[in-house]
């Protein structure tokens, strides 16, 4: 059976990068509580990995585990504080506040796990970004690595690198991970997440592509109208 299009492109970052997980946050926290995964999840919102990563950690020295009730038993200041790594630390602290309060209010992890259990994932994605601070990639990164549900997140990576190969229809967050989603099967999805962000970053970068040495510009649309 022939490989599709984007089978054969993730077969070529396979053999050509070396994943090192320690470079990511959300694969690496996966067996702490739902809530602590999801801060540590929207700590990687607008910033690199390696910034969300210290805050992460600054927040560990503070509270150990990570729960709600910590977070709301802390001043707004000393949280700020420990998320400065990361920037944009007064909405950061905000939004994880009111995230701790819902968290305290509800059953938030039931909820969730009995959504996922019955196969409701669209109503599951859903209740996850109308949590404060969850947008699509954040819910759908929950999804993939916490749940091991079948969607698959696009960061501004993937969407920088889906938008050069040139075979999505539309530059849109939806658009790029349902192709993706019919490029591959399920339990490539997390691989391919994790390749095509460290080709972004290695490789298909935003300003000034190193596009010569790029192991699939064979495919890419960019590549061939530009360069060639």
């Amino acid at each position: 059976m022939s490989q599709s299009i984007g089978e054969e492109i993730i077969s070529i970052l396979r053999k050509h990068y070396k994943l090192n997980l320690k470079e990511f946050i959300a694969p690496n926290i996966r067996d702490k509580s739902l809530f602590e995964y999801i801060i540590g999840v929207m700590l990687s919102q607008n910033t690199s990995d390696k910034n969300a990563i210290r805050a992460y950690l600054n927040l560990k020295k503070i509270y150990g585990e990570i729960t709600p009730e910590k977070i709301l038993s802390t001043s707004i200041e000393k949280l700020v504080e420990a998320l400065k790594p990361a920037g944009m630390y007064n909405q950061r602290a905000q939004r994880i506040v009111e995230l701790a309060k819902i968290f305290t209010e509800r059953n938030v992890k039931e909820e969730l796990r009995k959504l996922v259990e019955e196969g409701k994932l669209r109503e599951a994605r859903k209740y996850l970004v109308n949590l404060p601070g969850v947008g699509l990639k954040t819910a759908d990164v929950v999804l993939l690595m916490y749940y091991k549900q079948p969607v698959f997140p696009v960061d501004t990576h993937i969407r920088r690198v889906s938008k050069r190969l040139g075979y999505i229809e539309k530059d849109n967050y939806e658009t790029i991970s349902r192709w993706w989603m019919k490029q591959l099967k399920p339990n490539e999805y997390l691989e391919a997440h994790l390749l095509l962000i460290t080709h972004g970053r290695k490789t298909c970068k935003a300003r000034k592509p190193l596009c010569d040495k790029c192991p699939i510009n064979k495919y890419c649309k960019y590549y061939c109208k530009t360069i060639i």
